[in-house]
């Protein structure tokens, strides 16, 4: 065997997956980044993708999940977790003890939330404060255009849903920044002090209504409220209003090789796992489709991944299939669908190159996540890491091996942890990021329609 002989046995060599792709797998990939990108305009907050999988979930054949109910293989069933998070599931012709097979992902997205108490008027104009969620780059939101998404719960019971800036002849909204001539102090401050999280006051407008007395500007935007939403002041503590950005899914680069977007992180996960779901027929272990919320804020609260309804839902599921809970969750797998970042070579000083995920080298396989020394990760076991790889090779996946930058760089982590507590084996695995938690992230459609692909596999298997 000659050197290169050798090399090519012994050494791993990535290399961009569209070396690999074949013409059918590129129709099949275009297609599926077509429908990606509706489905990332359509829902921009996790209740729109909750309603939004709700309705693909039952035309495909599937219905709720009640206490009681008998299933067999080939069954199809969700619930929904109050409007917020969502679980479904295909029964499979292996019982439940020999356990599930299972892909979770958060459809929660860092974002701008609005106050109990928000509006007000200064200097002739209304504002709404905020208070933002998750992990932003404040400044990234000041002079962008701006969208209100929502829930509010009335007076008189009823909820109406709140969305103003996606539609092309709607407003928009914004946060406003100061003009350079006159931001020598605020030049001088890090990225973090830039703008302070009291200074996130959303632009609301600034015509008053006609007439004598004070707050006429407010009075004005409460009166344009009322009149299309039915709501009046003391309605915005029974609310959930997000601000979001008002960008529409583009594709990037001359090549139309990437999707720009809000809220691929991790919504692109949340779309993939479901898409393989719904692609299935009957498999041999049960495949479960898990899409949470509350992730950017330590999955917490009813709806995030620490909560027992995912207990619940699963303990329903075996009582319907004669199967005991916690033997199925001792032999089930989880793949924790999550994205990650993209080695970035503008700013190479973040990131273990060797061991960083890449741009169109597909599906990216973690060991682990977690910050520093692995904080808050499960650290999957080898034996896990070669089952997973076994199953994306036997599917012909394309993927790859992937780390959260360097150690001591920083890190972040995902719902994977909260899945190895219920003794599930669970690896990482997801789409490689750029400009992760901006406005607008990139991926790539490789690695999206790669992610789908090692969903599927998992499901399949």
């Amino acid at each position: 065997m000659n050197i290169e002989e050798l090399k090519n046995t012994l050494f791993a060599a990535p290399k961009n997956g569209y070396t690999r792709l074949s013409a059918e797998e590129r129709t099949e990939m275009e297609a599926h980044a077509k429908g990606y990108a509706a489905y990332i305009d359509a829902c921009k907050t996790e209740r729109e993708a909750v309603a939004w999988t709700v309705e693909q979930l039952e035309a495909k054949g599937f219905r709720e999940l009640v206490p009681g109910m008998e299933l067999k293989p080939g069954d199809k069933v969700y619930r929904n977790n109050r409007g917020k998070a969502l679980m479904a599931a295909v029964i499979g012709t292996e019982s439940m003890n020999e356990g599930t097979r299972i892909c979770s992902a958060h459809i929660d997205s860092p974002r701008i939330d609005v106050k109990p108490n928000p509006l007000y008027e200064d200097a002739g104009m209304a504002y709404l404060k905020t208070h933002y969620y998750g992990g932003i780059k404040k400044y990234q939101w000041l002079a962008t255009p701006l969208a209100l998404h929502g829930v509010v719960c009335r007076r008189d019971g009823t909820t109406v849903t709140v969305t103003v800036g996606e539609d092309e002849y709607d407003p928009i909204l914004m946060i406003t920044d100061i003009l350079p001539h006159l931001a020598a102090d605020q030049m001088q401050k890090t990225a973090a002090s830039l703008v302070s999280g009291e200074q996130m006051n959303v632009l609301l407008g600034s015509e008053p209504l006609e007439g004598e007395g004070s707050d006429l500007i407010k009075l004005h935007m409460m009166k344009l409220l009322n009149e299309k939403y039915g709501i009046v002041e003391a309605d915005f503590l029974c609310a959930e209003l997000s601000i979001v950005p008002a960008m529409k899914c583009r594709e990037v680069g001359l090549d139309r090789s990437m999707l720009g977007a809000y809220g691929h992180d991790d919504r692109v996960c949340a779309y993939n796992q479901l898409a393989a779901l719904l692609q299935l027929g009957t498999p041999r272990h049960t495949a479960v489709c898990l899409m949470a919320d509350k992730e950017e804020i330590g999955s917490v609260g009813v709806s995030g991944m620490q909560s027992f309804a995912f207990e619940t839902f699963m303990h329903d599921l075996c009582d319907a299939t004669k199967a005991s809970l916690y033997r199925c969750f001792e032999q089930s797998f989880c793949l924790s669908a999550d994205v990650t970042n993209a080695y970035d070579p503008n700013f190479p000083e973040t990131c273990d190159r060797r061991n960083n995920s890449m741009v169109n080298m597909g599906a990216a396989i973690f060991k682990y996540t977690g910050s520093k020394g692995k904080g808050g990760c499960s650290d999957a076991s080898a034996e896990a890491m070669a089952y997973i790889r076994s199953v994306l090779d036997k599917a012909g996946v394309i993927w790859q091996v992937g780390e959260l930058g360097k150690v001591d760089q920083g890190g972040g982590g995902t719902v994977a942890a909260y899945m190895a507590n219920r003794n599930i084996v669970t690896v990482d695995a997801g789409v490689p990021v750029l400009s992760m938690h901006a406005p607008m992230e990139i991926i790539t459609k490789l690695d999206c329609y790669m992610s789908m692909r090692a969903c599927k596999a998992v499901y399949e298997d």
